[in-house]
């Protein structure tokens, strides 16, 4: 099996989008993660994890709603590597 890409887009409580990152990238280590300005003011993560395509992205999905300020996560990309 190949390597699978999963690029999360993950919305925050506004003015909490630093101290989610950190927890983020200290818990998960994803592969790479940035801030992105949507529009007035509101800011969100783009996660993006690299794994074995036998894993499936839910189990990113579940861990990165059960980080605490999290309100909503959606699959913005997928693809094989």
């Amino acid at each position: 099996m190949g390597k699978v890409a999963t690029l999360f887009k993950v919305y925050v409580d506004q003015g909490k989008e630093a101290s989610v990152g950190k927890e983020i990238r200290d818990k998960l280590k994803p592969s790479s993660m940035q801030m992105e300005d949507v529009a007035f003011g509101i800011k969100i993560l783009k996660v993006m994890f690299i794994h074995e395509d036998t894993e499936g992205s839910t189990g990113f999905e579940e861990k990165l709603r059960a980080v605490g300020g999290v309100t909503e996560v959606e699959v913005a990309e997928e693809s094989l590597l």
